[in-house]
């Protein structure tokens, strides 16, 4: 374990090789699961806001899906995320040309619609973010099967998680922290 401020790393984010392979998983993480993604209460509001600009990117069934169950659901725990098409892929995802499953949020932010980029939660994925009762975060690696492609492929590259992660991981803590876990993490290596 690692600690970046007051935040606990996993080692895993340091020692796991990882390279996101869409082009073999076609996006399984956007359909796979329980629920739909992961949301902090402070991207409610935006997932309200982006609504209109988001709607072109969206599927018949999405749309649908968003309208029944609103722009966020609430679950039985007590925790947000994005609602679903009938139990499946997330109603923010559409199949491109290719089958490939992916996000309309990032779509219509890469398109210079929203300012928005998606979920923070699928941004950092593999990456999962628990906190405790104390206030602390873990960052944690979360292995899935479906991401296989993902590990050979970053092994083959030679590409640790952290590296490969740098963006969302700088979004949600900032350059400094990255700039210290990058620091403590190759101090232990």
């Amino acid at each position: 374990m690692i600690k970046v401020g007051e935040v606990l790393v996993s080692d895993d984010i340091r020692d796991v090789e990882f390279v996101c392979h869409l082009e073999k998983c076609k996006g399984a993480c956007c359909v796979e699961g329980d629920l739909g993604a992961p949301l902090d209460e402070d991207e409610l509001p935006i997932m309200k806001e982006i609504q209109e600009q988001v709607k072109p990117y969206l599927t018949p069934d999405g749309l649908k899906s968003i309208e029944e169950q609103g722009a966020y659901i609430l679950d039985e725990d007590g925790d947000y995320s994005t609602p679903t098409i009938a139990g499946r892929e997330c109603a923010y995802a559409h199949y491109n040309a290719e089958g490939i499953l992916k996000c309309g949020i990032e779509q219509a932010y890469l398109d210079g619609k929203i300012s928005y980029r998606k979920p923070i939660s699928c941004h950092l994925y593999p990456i999962r973010i628990t906190k405790n009762k104390k206030g602390f975060e873990a960052v944690n690696y979360h292995k899935w099967s479906i991401c296989s492609a993902a590990c050979s492929y970053g092994k083959s590259l030679q590409v640790p998680l952290y590296k490969f992660l740098k963006d969302p991981l700088i979004r949600k803590y900032g350059e400094g922290w990255y700039q210290e876990l990058v620091e403590k993490v190759e101090v232990k290596s």
